[in-house]
């Protein structure tokens, strides 16, 4: 047997064991994507490509259909997950996406409505760091597959060679593949299921971006050339408690410096902070004041 035609086989293998797992979450009769079995009678979707949650079914791999209800969604993360009622089918064999490399090779999967199973193949093309979706939701690292994500495909699996799910896949700008790691997959449903929604630290306060003067700026010593504004301020909130004022410009939170109202929020995005107290600084009338803010938990919507 050839080196290629061994390869293929093995490829086809790999998408035969991992697409066990994979199903199609179907949203009334024209909204498909795929899912993950992610654990026991557990899946998880792309929040975004499905939209409603009513009627939700899920297409198994013998092609039945069957009902499903949502347990949570998250929609700065993409992550939406479903309980899967009396039906036994394989669970996902999750991997390590913090392993990949530039260059590995992996499989996009995916579910049709009618049940038929779905491959694509590329390379991982982009590996970075941390991020924030336009959402505000922290992404433990940035995936960029080289694959074609075609219709139904977002919410299915990015699967390496061995045929471990590294994360799920979803749309990025202009149609490309962006791939959510595991670590943060695994994150969003530990608190789905917990507490059915996600934990947002919050201060209680509104802001806006405010320019520092220069003359401001280098008599407090300060490495950014602007601040957040605080134009106002929620009785008894955490803030409130604080002694934060109106005109307050905050310039620290937990001694990392903010310079728009996206940086703050992406410090509170981290669930760990809520309940605990962090030292912020603020100018206040030409000087520099530190305060300390129990952050709370942003209530839900």
């Amino acid at each position: 047997m050839s080196s290629l035609l061994a390869l293929s086989n093995s490829l086809a293998d790999t998408v035969e064991q991992a697409g066990s797992a994979v199903v199609a979450i179907n949203a009334g009769k024209r909204i498909s994507a795929s899912g993950i079995h992610w654990r026991n009678r557990i899946i998880v979707s792309s929040d975004e490509s499905l939209g409603r949650y009513d009627e939700i079914t899920a297409t198994l791999s013998d092609k039945s259909t069957v009902p499903v209800s949502l347990l949570g969604h998250d929609p700065s993360t993409d992550i939406a997950v479903f309980q899967l009622e009396n039906v036994d089918i394989p669970v996902a064999q999750i991997g390590d996406a913090a392993k990949l490399k530039v260059g590995h090779l992996v499989l996009g999967l995916a579910r049709s409505s009618e049940g038929d199973l779905r491959a694509a193949m590329g390379t991982v093309s982009v590996v970075s760091g941390a991020w924030r979706s336009m959402s505000g939701g922290n992404i433990d690292q940035f995936i960029r597959p080289d694959i074609t994500l075609y219709p139904g495909f977002a919410g299915g699996p990015l699967v390496d060679a061995a045929g471990y799910v590294v994360g799920m896949n979803t749309s990025g700008r202009r149609g490309t593949a962006l791939t959510i790691p595991t670590s943060t997959v695994e994150r969003v449903v530990n608190q789905l299921l917990t507490k059915g929604h996600i934990s947002r630290g919050y201060l209680g306060v509104g802001m806006q971006p405010v320019r520092l003067p220069n003359n401001l700026k280098n008599l407090l010593n300060l490495h950014t050339t602007t601040g957040v504004i605080v134009v106002n301020v929620e009785p008894s909130g955490p803030a409130d408690n604080a002694g934060v004022l109106l005109g307050d410009v905050l310039v620290t939170f937990d001694h990392v410096a903010v310079s728009d109202t996206g940086d703050v929020l992406a410090l509170l995005n981290h669930s760990d902070r809520i309940g605990k107290t962090v030292k912020v600084q603020v100018v206040r009338g030409g000087a520099l004041v530190e305060l300390d803010v129990v952050v709370g938990e942003r209530p839900v919507e």
